[in-house]
């Protein structure tokens, strides 16, 4: 018997054939999520092929050598298949390193390309037609193509390297465990998690209230699109017009009306993830609900059968709802590990709703506007663009993808939940901003610049002043904004100097509202922080330029305050659906097609299809494809006990565990920042490249990490 895989806990065996079977199995399962099982069972057909030596066989026996296991299939179905085997074998080549570089027909069998490989003599596995014997070749055509089709191609690797590994892993792991693997595949219907969202929906009704009249009423309009075939869609509500529990009723309804499978939130900010997670778990219950993104700690209660479990569903989205962030889930679709692609196929025949769409990184747009579109053409998706301030994005779609807007009646939404207006002030100083604030029993400024919401906090004066950023750690924040958030629903004295963090999914309610001059979608946003219960009539949110000092802004804002600019001498009305569109319009005009996409990924996705085959270095592309820059440094700030104590542990070697735990508690520093940290001597590393810090004299209550920079953008994390 050839052996794949010993269990060292009792020593049984399993068979290749056993294990490439069952593997088949899971691939196909997966891969008909988008109808191409069949591509799927051959990747996992032959993906361990390259077992069938005698080298392999003496490896798996104990014997200290290095096998080239994964070639050997990669090279039967490049043969098979002329052309579009090459596709395949990616996917088998990378089953265990990543997805590999395509490099050039040049290449030779030393090369660690997969044209090298291809070419690469390997040891004899002829017993694998002993035991095997192949299918017939798949006929069908896997996807449409999209536009020259390279970014389809690479696309579709994608998504079968997922099928591939991630049965590869579950098969594999049930044989290692004996079956007992602490995974719970989810036995409630997405009927049930309707029903019980019903229950929810039934408090609505019977409303009087205008405000909940309305509410009712983009319900409604949720509930009938619904019933729409899958497609791309677009809902425009402005803030205070319920569309978390709307958009989540038209999500549900809609995948049992298509037999889909689950449904996918992906939300730029933490903060607004936890929000809606949380309400998502009250209702539809927290063994339904999984919540992906860093600041989550799976290990919170280490007696929480519901965190075990979806410990493990984090690894593939095995669950029916999901609640992830833009980072997790685009850099996933353009990675090339098998850790990070081995849920995409999972995304697959879902509902994805991205909520406050605006938030889309410019110049990554039009790499993710063709994900998306990918996976509306071929993976049988619905999305759904959520967003108070709706960017233009219809002509980034491909002409015959059009977008349906759910709520028909935009203009009327808009005027019925005004509840500010946008004073622009012009140039307003520190001390002039800290007066005024000083005057208002609760008020609120947002700025760019670290430095400034610093430097403006010490001005303040009187009862409960705050500040926020994310020189502050996310649990710091998170306990702050709670804080916030109680003094207002009380009416005590309540005034706070942010950044941008506080933009979005923040919901808090303050009376008055300054903005330093930015991006019209950023002013929108700031706007939905004041008077949104509508209780105070129409009220001011004041626009203002900053001090010289903090107006030093990095390009990727500059072109954003730009087109505010040119849209401010054309629309009285900057809140307006016409502002907000003109707005979109123009800075995509501005951006042009290179800053819509900085990294040119598209261009070399598409021009990876060559005559000599798909020649793609997929693990460059991962590495252009970052939503977070390299140029920002995480500081685990060990103030707290157990976090004192889980620094100790990593200190004694690697622990990826340990790594996600401390995630909540790390404060973003910018480059120049973490370099005047560790020349004064304040920071420390353990386990490699984790910095801690060791003086918390340099932490404050207050304004969070001192980093002594001169200058700083607030960022999003």
């Amino acid at each position: 018997m050839y052996i794949a895989h010993i269990n060292t806990n009792d020593g049984t065996e399993q068979s290749i054939l056993q294990h490439s079977q069952e593997t088949a199995e899971l691939a196909e399962q997966f891969a008909d999520c988008f109808g191409d099982g069949e591509y799927g069972a051959l990747c996992a057909l032959l993906h361990d092929a390259g077992k069938y030596t005698e080298a392999f066989q003496k490896r798996i026996h104990g014997a200290n050598i290095h096998v080239d296991h994964s070639t050997a299939g990669a090279q039967i179905v490049n043969k098979m298949i002329p052309g579009m085997g090459m596709w395949l074998a990616y996917c088998i080549a990378g089953h265990h390193g990543g997805l590999p570089n395509g490099g050039n027909p040049t290449d030779t069998q030393a090369e660690a390309t997969l044209c090298g490989r291809l070419k690469r003599k390997v040891e004899d596995y002829s017993a694998f037609y002993d035991e095997n014997t192949l299918p017939p070749l798949p006929q069908k055509q896997p996807f449409q193509p999209l536009y020259k089709a390279g970014f389809s191609i690479s696309f579709f690797i994608r998504m079968l390297y997922s099928c591939l590994v991630d049965a590869d892993f579950l098969d594999t792991e049930t044989f290692m465990k004996g079956g007992h693997t602490g995974r719970v595949q989810s036995q409630v219907s997405l009927e049930y998690l309707r029903d019980k969202l019903d229950q929810k929906l039934k408090t609505f009704a019977g409303a009087t209230k205008p405000i909940h009249i309305k509410r009712n009423e983009i319900l409604q309009n949720c509930l009938e699109a619904a019933d729409s075939d899958r497609g791309l869609f677009s809902l425009t509500v402005p803030t205070g017009g319920g569309k978390t529990w709307s958009s989540l009723a038209f999500a549900l309804r809609h995948a049992i009306r298509n037999r889909m499978d689950r449904v996918i939130y992906v939300i730029p900010y933490t903060s607004i993830i936890e929000q809606n997670a949380g309400e998502f778990k009250s209702v539809l219950g927290e063994e339904n609900v999984l919540e992906h993104h860093s600041n989550f700690d799976f290990e919170e209660d280490r007696e929480n059968d519901v965190l075990k479990v979806q410990k493990l569903a984090a690894e593939n989205w095995d669950m029916p709802v999901i609640v992830t962030t833009n980072v997790q889930f685009f850099e996933s679709l353009f990675a090339c590990k098998s850790s990070r692609c081995r849920k995409l196929h999972s995304i697959a025949n879902s509902v994805v709703v991205f909520d406050e769409a605006q938030m889309l990184p410019t110049e990554y747009l039009l790499p993710c506007v063709r994900a998306i579109a990918e996976l509306v053409a071929n993976y049988r998706c619905t999305a759904v663009l959520c967003s108070a301030t709706q960017p233009a994005l219809q002509p980034f779609f491909p002409p015959n993808m059009p977008m349906q807007e759910i709520c028909k009646n935009t203009r009327e939404l808009y005027d019925f939940f005004r509840r500010t207006r946008l004073i622009y002030r012009g140039a307003m100083y520190n001390q002039m901003l800290a007066e005024e604030m000083g005057q208002a029993q609760q008020a609120l400024c947002i700025v760019d610049n670290r430095k400034q919401a610093r430097d403006l906090y010490q001005l303040l004066e009187g009862d409960r002043c705050y500040h926020l950023s994310t020189l502050m750690y996310p649990m710091h924040r998170k306990r702050v904004i709670a804080e916030i958030k109680s003094r207002l629903k009380e009416g005590k004295p309540c005034k706070v100097v942010a950044t941008r963090l506080i933009e979005a999914g923040v919901d808090v309610d303050f009376p008055v509202v300054y903005r330093a001059m930015a991006g019209l979608d950023s002013l929108v946003q700031a706007a939905g922080r004041c008077n949104r219960e509508g209780k105070r009539g129409i009220s001011d949110v004041f626009v203002f330029d900053p001090e010289e000092q903090y107006a030093n802004r990095p390009h990727a804002q500059g072109r954003p305050l730009k087109a505010a600019q040119f849209v401010m001498r054309h629309h009285e009305d900057l809140s307006s659906p016409e502002a907000i569109h003109a707005y979109f319009t123009e800075l995509y005009k501005v951006e042009g097609p290179e800053g819509l996409d900085i990294p040119q990924i598209v261009d070399e996705l598409e021009s990876s299809r060559t005559e000599f085959g798909f020649l793609c270095n997929f693990p460059e592309i991962a590495k252009k494809f970052k939503m977070i820059k390299e140029n920002t440094v995480p500081v685990i700030i060990a103030k707290e006990e157990r976090v004192k104590q889980w620094v100790q542990e990593l200190a004694k070697g690697p622990n990826r565990d340990l790594l996600r735990r401390l995630q909540p508690y790390a404060a973003i520093t910018y480059q120049q920042e973490f370099d005047c940290l560790r020349d004064a001597g304040a920071i420390t590393y353990i386990c490699g490249k984790t910095a801690v810090l060791l003086n918390d004299e340099r932490y404050s209550e207050q304004l969070g990490l001192d980093a002594l920079a001169s200058s700083g953008i607030g960022i999003i994390t």
